[in-house]
């Protein structure tokens, strides 16, 4: 599976814009993707987006960057030597929803599969499967990424939030969750929760 977080200017696919795109195959996580484009032309720019993401109005619209449309192919051209393109990730529908439209809006076909595997759907069966009541919220699930990190005995992700550290937390999530053990280096002074060893 390809591990993917994208970072945007907002949360709807139709208005705001893919800037940055981090990737991992999971079944090798050396092979990483990486990069960052300038927002495309009419893009809106919601503020809180921003302040999850660090980014300002100047570097959005930089030149110097490649244009969405390049950074899409790229990524695409990643993924071809990759055995399972399964998307996966922490509420990946989002990231999903934005690589649709992104693709369309640049008339590239969607090559990515229908089904996914997301990393809060893992958790909350985690929950269930070992006796504690997942945290609701107003009557909904409330595992966000921070409990979902803390719950597989990671730091809550540095901000600014930016796609290649969301791609390297959430993947050592899955292989926790999963196996039961690290999957990247940088992870080895965090112990893993017993529980996920049962």
């Amino acid at each position: 599976m390809i591990v993917i977080d994208i970072e945007t200017t907002g949360l709807d696919p139709l208005k705001n814009s893919i800037i940055e795109i981090g990737a991992l195959d999971f079944s090798n996580p050396y092979n990483r993707f990486y990069q960052k484009c300038r927002i495309f032309e009419g893009a809106e720019i919601d503020e809180n987006a921003l302040e999850v993401n660090g980014y300002n109005h100047v570097e959005l619209s930089d030149i110097n960057k490649q244009e969405l449309r390049d950074l899409l192919l790229n990524f695409i051209e990643w993924i071809k030597p990759i055995k399972n393109k399964t998307l996966a990730g922490q509420n990946v529908d989002f990231d999903i929803h934005f690589l649709k439209e992104s693709l369309r809006r640049c008339g590239i076909d969607y090559v990515f599969g229908w089904r996914k595997i997301d990393l809060h759907t893992l958790v909350y069966c985690h929950h269930l499967k070992n006796g504690i009541n997942p945290i609701i919220k107003n009557d909904f699930s409330n595992l966000n990424g921070d409990k979902i990190m803390k719950y597989v005995g990671l730091p809550v992700e540095p901000k600014p939030h930016l796609a290649i550290n969301g791609v390297l937390y959430e993947a050592e999530a899955f292989s926790r969750l999963i196996y039961g053990k690290l999957l990247i280096n940088q992870f080895k002074g965090y112990i893993i929760p017993s529980y996920l060893n049962s």
